[in-house]
């Protein structure tokens, strides 16, 4: 039997062959629990609700289904209005999609663009206005265009919301239903969100149309899916710290509270002959995109962000999670560390915790159920090169 014809293969969803070769080129030949779920529905034109967090394998599981409905018999046609739609939260989410789609959609004939903040507008008018058949948005930035008259939403056949909860929690949702609303013609809705309450569960009952729902909760990184460090530092040793950290690891992801103090914590790593880079809300987007696409390809070892703009990143193979300001709370401790632990595999999060941060730690640690005692360490202890197998002794949570 071919290769492509197995059993859970992306032939076997239903896949056309063309993408099926064009995913084999890049080495992804066994679809993800989420593709597997979702695409025969969404070839099959029906709506989709999906629960999902990023690095489950979303961008696949909405993006070959939208590919290969939006097939046109008349590709040479120009100019052509857009017939499909991705909405997205962020900048760098819209960039990450367009990245993982724009392959494949030159492997079916189909145009691509992204729009977005931060960017010349006159590039993406004149790229949409030539024609094009797929585009990934943000929802200020598409509002923009639609108000120009810059592009025109009447011929859209299918639309996927992407990180629908960070839409919400960024407080996109007007702007989502503004523009859902003018789109006139009847089309296929995807929804993907990690949680489907408040907001995003307002839009699944008002937008979508007899929905199917999928979900997968094994690919979600969870505590128990990390191994948790909580390091008690020294405000003089803390860069010292974090450099011996990252020297151990082959790409490393340190969480800054502000973009000022990312900032600096990237130039101390760097006096310290550590190759970091910052990205946060006050750097230009040509610098932001440089940074995460060397970090994506392995060529950036550590990158510094701040929580706004880490949201929507997507990059596989982070090997540490480094708080080097713990978060706010428990949820922000699980969105950080969630960038690691994906897709199965075991992830590194390291908290660093000042004499005056251990209650507030300690408080975040009960409401995650964590018994991992904070240890005090200096830059030269040996136990930094090897975190992930040192095990420090367990303490009992009240």
């Amino acid at each position: 039997m071919n290769n492509k014809e197995l059993p859970g293969s992306f032939s076997a969803l239903g896949v056309a062959p063309d993408l099926v070769d064009a995913l084999a080129s890049r080495g992804i030949t066994e679809p993800f629990p989420i593709q597997a779920l979702t695409i025969r529905d969404a070839l099959a034109g029906r709506d989709i609700c999906g629960k999902a967090k990023t690095g489950s394998g979303k961008t696949l599981a909405f993006g070959l289904p939208m590919l290969q409905r939006l097939r046109r018999a008349d590709q040479t046609r120009s100019p052509r209005p857009p017939r499909g739609l991705v909405l997205v939260p962020t900048r760098e989410l819209a960039r990450q999609v367009a990245d993982v789609l724009g392959p494949l959609a030159e492997a079916t004939g189909l145009g691509l663009e992204a729009c977005y903040g931060g960017t010349n507008m006159e590039t993406q008018v004149k790229a949409i206005q030539a024609g094009t058949d797929l585009v990934i948005a943000t929802p200020g930035r598409l509002i923009d265009l639609r108000q120009r008259g810059d592009i025109d939403l009447s011929q859209i056949d299918v639309v996927v919301l992407d990180e629908a909860d960070r839409m919400a929690d960024m407080g996109f949702t007007p702007q989502v239903e503004w523009l859902l609303r003018h789109l006139v013609k009847a089309h296929q809705t995807m929804l993907f969100s990690a949680t489907l309450d408040g907001d995003v569960d307002r839009l699944v009952r008002h937008e979508l149309t007899d929905p199917v729902e999928h979900e997968v909760m094994s690919l979600t990184p969870t505590v128990t899916e990390m191994a948790h460090r909580f390091i008690q530092v020294h405000q003089m040793d803390k860069v010292k710290v974090v450099a011996k950290i990252c020297s151990s690891a082959q790409r490393s992801l340190v969480f800054s509270r502000t973009k000022r103090g990312a900032d600096r914590l990237t130039d101390a790593l760097r006096r310290e002959g550590v190759d970091a880079r910052a990205i946060h809300g006050d750097l230009r987007q040509q610098m932001r995109e440089r940074a995460l696409r060397s970090f994506s390809q392995g060529r950036l070892p550590v990158l510094v962000a701040t929580d706004v703009a880490a949201r929507g990143l997507d990059v596989d193979d982070v090997d540490i999670v480094i708080h080097y300001d713990p978060p706010d709370d428990h949820k922000a401790y699980l969105h950080r560390s969630g960038r690691t632990a994906r897709a199965g595999k075991e992830g590194l999060v390291v908290t660093l915790v000042l004499w005056n941060e251990q209650t507030e730690v300690e408080r975040i640690q009960k409401r995650l159920g964590l018994s991992a005692p904070i240890v005090e360490m200096f830059s030269n202890d040996p136990r930094l090169t090897h975190l992930d197998s040192w095990e420090p002794t367990p303490i009992s949570v009240a």
